[in-house]
């Protein structure tokens, strides 16, 4: 270990592991550490079910009905893919996802492309739950509008369908780094019902701080759910089979083949500054030399500060979400405006179809930013949608954000995970690191070409 790096990464969550990947792919000497003995640090989904029990600190042990606990890999952190965003995009252009890579010694890497669409995905209205329309067709079909509703949002999405940045014929009168949200809302005579599915479930804004800023951003958000719907129909999202704890390890493995060193279950015991620049870390009694430092929050709490606090209920359930079509997969949106909120709460369910949980059985996790002192109280309009519950895992995660950017240290941090049920904001903060680290924005092109360098096309 006495030995001198470009890069150390600490904690194995999928933030550290992408970015892990992407500088062994850039050339750069890694060395990757965690001080747990399995990757994927809050990312990480949690085998057999015994396992979860004791994280939680239940002193039963699963009864017989929840069947055989090997068969159960459960979240920690409830997220999707969205199938056209930018994670897919990343995941696609990352060499774990080469079929035909010989060199890839790996006999479970085509477990990697075991993906699948999440069935549906709904909004929450008056107490009930609503396919998301974000078609032509759908909207004309929802419940969730009136008639003359219905038309108006047609007309907005083939505005949003036809609109182009660069072709100012698209634009309808409408300035898209001018107009705010609201006056676009307003300008197609949008009521709030409609308003508050449009931003929240294909826009994915988590409060309302949107409306106010030009319209440039959203139209981008909502066309970006709709391509992802296009892309593989049932709904926007994807989500890997045995959970989500197979991305941080594919990105590790990716990291790996382009000479990354990694060690699990090591302690971290100082990181050693000189003229406050990282120049090191020190782990049972000796010192890896480094450049840059990348880490999540727990490694640096005196560079950090709490930003908020998230509430996690995992769920077992032993049948499928009402009002969804039986769907053994499947993401609700609960907009903030619906329960007198300022956050959305989310819930995100998938089951046995996946290889995460037993035979009939279904994991919804609900999740929400905490707003009061009884944050359980909060996401009850959300549990109440989930009835009957065999089994409830309650947890409250700090939420950490970096106290600076790192440019003058060379340490930097990833932010937590939100409450939001995809990657978007993870990928946001991946780039947002990236180019502090290099001064330069992620090309995933780039990323391409050099994998194609050392690969070949053809194995690409």
């Amino acid at each position: 270990m006495d030995e001198e790096y470009d890069v150390i990464v600490l904690g194995t969550g999928l933030t550290e592991c992408i970015l892990s990947g992407i500088m062994s792919v850039n050339g750069k000497k890694v060395l990757h550490m965690d001080r747990n003995p399995y990757y994927g640090g809050e990312s990480s989904s949690i085998t057999p079910l015994e396992e979860l029990y004791k994280r939680f600190e239940l002193t039963d042990s699963p009864p017989e009905s929840m069947g055989r606990g090997r068969d159960w890999n459960v979240d920690l952190i409830p997220k999707f893919l969205m199938a056209n965003g930018q994670l897919w995009d990343l995941f696609l252009n990352s060499s774990v996802q080469c079929q035909l890579v010989k060199m890839l010694l790996y006999t479970e890497v085509t477990r990697y492309l075991d993906f699948k669409v999440v069935e549906g995905s709904f909004v929450y209205k008056g107490g009930k739950i609503y396919k998301v329309p974000s078609t032509e067709t759908e909207a004309l079909a929802s419940n969730l509008m009136g008639m003359f509703e219905k038309r108006r949002f047609r007309k907005f999405l083939v505005f949003v369908a036809n609109f182009d940045e660069n072709d100012p014929k698209t634009f309808e009168g409408v300035d898209p780094k001018v107009t705010t949200m609201k006056d676009v809302y307003k300008k197609f005579d949008l009521g709030q019902d409609v308003i508050d599915f449009t931003g929240h479930a294909l826009a994915l804004y988590r409060t309302d701080d949107y409306l106010d800023v030009p319209c440039l951003e959203t139209i981008n958000r909502i066309k970006l759910y709709s391509e992802s719907l296009a892309r593989y129909g049932k709904s926007p999202y994807l989500y890997p089979l045995y959970g989500l704890g197979e991305l941080p390890q594919g990105f590790a493995r990716l990291s790996a083949i382009y000479g990354g060193t990694y060690m699990l279950n090591k302690p971290v015991e100082e990181i050693v500054m000189e003229d406050g620049h990282v120049v090191g870390v020190k782990s049972e009694g000796e010192v890896a030399r480094c450049k840059q430092l990348i880490c999540d929050p727990s490694y640096i709490q005196d560079r950090v500060r709490k930003a908020g606090q998230v509430i996690r209920v995992i769920c077992i359930l032993s049948h499928p979400i009402k009002n969804t079509n039986d769907a053994n997969s499947c993401q609700i949106i609960i907009p903030q405006n619906q329960v007198n909120r300022k956050s959305d709460i989310y819930v995100c369910m998938i089951s046995y179809a996946h290889n995460v949980a037993a035979q009939g059985k279904y994991i919804a996790i609900v999740s929400t930013t905490v707003e009061t002192s009884e944050p359980e109280a909060e996401i009850e309009p959300a549990l109440e949608l989930l009835e009957p519950i065999d089994q409830k895992f309650v947890s409250l995660s700090d939420l950490y954000e970096p106290t600076d950017d790192g440019t003058e240290s060379q340490i930097f941090a990833s932010s937590a995970y939100d409450a939001t049920t995809h990657f978007e904001t993870t990928c946001n903060d991946i780039k947002d690191i990236y180019k502090r680290m290099t001064g330069s924005d992620f090309d995933f092109e780039n990323m391409k070409r050099k994998q194609n360098d050392v690969f070949g096309e053809d194995e690409q």
